[in-house]
């Protein structure tokens, strides 16, 4: 059975075992944005996420799917794919999903299917692969004026949640042979992992000036959205000027986890 942990005004409740999948979808569907955060390899998440999509579909069909899996650049591709113009084979192809995504098809394809049959609108999300890696390498002073164009303005790239960043350096230095990683080069790190928040923070919050009366369902990495720090907060920072509701999922309780943490509004539990 799930579990639930709520939030309510901003301060967390007790985490309620043996929640009910209805309790769940129920609140999810007063959100304007609901954000599904994944795990990438684990395919159990995918499962969990094409579920909560079909059940807010029933409730509420003006849904659009917004995926961190596709670099906005090939949006057009991804709209002749909705309308029946490409095969799934040459949406991969033409989207570079291999190259610039990489993890298994079959994780994905039920979610774009879904979307497909119900003509529900998806957004090409993330960064240009381009630009990361040289943001990566040089950082954003590097970039060129048509390079800029494609990013979010420099001033909306806001670095200096403390918080955001002591998390992604625990994570940066797991990963370092050494346990500790070079500071300039850990700096451009955060500064890429920043990047991609900001640029899909843009995507969602632009669909949703547009677009007030749909629900957007964000596909993602739960390093993008676990405390609200990365996507979330930036969304709300760019829609302060209207009332927005936003929930975040995550699939399983990770390790550790205090009861009232604030690190997701709901946890889906596999059966």
């Amino acid at each position: 059975m799930p579990y639930l942990l709520a939030q309510a005004n901003n301060q967390p409740v007790e985490m309620q075992f043996e929640a009910s999948p209805e309790t769940i979808i129920q609140e999810l569907v007063k959100a304007d944005v609901v954000y599904l955060g994944e795990i990438h390899s684990n395919p159990d998440d995918h499962k969990a996420q094409l579920d909560i999509l079909q059940a807010l579909y029933q409730e509420n069909p003006k849904i659009v799917l917004a995926m961190e899996m596709f670099q906005h650049p090939y949006q057009d591709i991804l709209d002749q794919y909705l309308a029946g113009q490409l095969t799934e084979t040459q949406l991969i192809e033409q989207t570079e999903y291999e190259q610039r995504w990489g993890f298994p098809w079959e994780y994905y394809a039920p979610l774009l299917q879904f979307a497909q049959t119900h003509q529900l609108p998806v957004l090409a999300l993330n960064t240009p692969a381009e630009i990361s890696r040289k943001v990566a390498r040089n950082g954003l002073e590097s970039l060129t004026i048509d390079e800029l164009k494609q990013i979010p303005p420099l001033d909306e790239i806001r670095t200096d949640n403390a918080d955001y960043r002591q998390m992604v350096e625990a994570v940066y230095n797991q990963h370092q042979q050494a346990g500790h990683g070079n500071s300039d080069r850990f700096e451009r790190f955060f500064t890429v992992q920043v990047l991609w928040d900001e640029t899909m923070a843009d995507g969602i919050a632009d669909f949703l000036t547009a677009n007030p009366d749909y629900q957007v369902v964000v596909i993602a990495g739960r390093g993008h959205i676990v405390y609200g720090y990365g996507i979330p907060s930036r969304v709300a920072r760019r829609l302060s000027y209207r009332p927005l509701i936003q929930r975040s999922v995550l699939f399983g309780i990770p390790e550790g986890l205090e009861k009232n943490s604030a690190i997701a509004d709901f946890f889906w539990q596999p059966r």
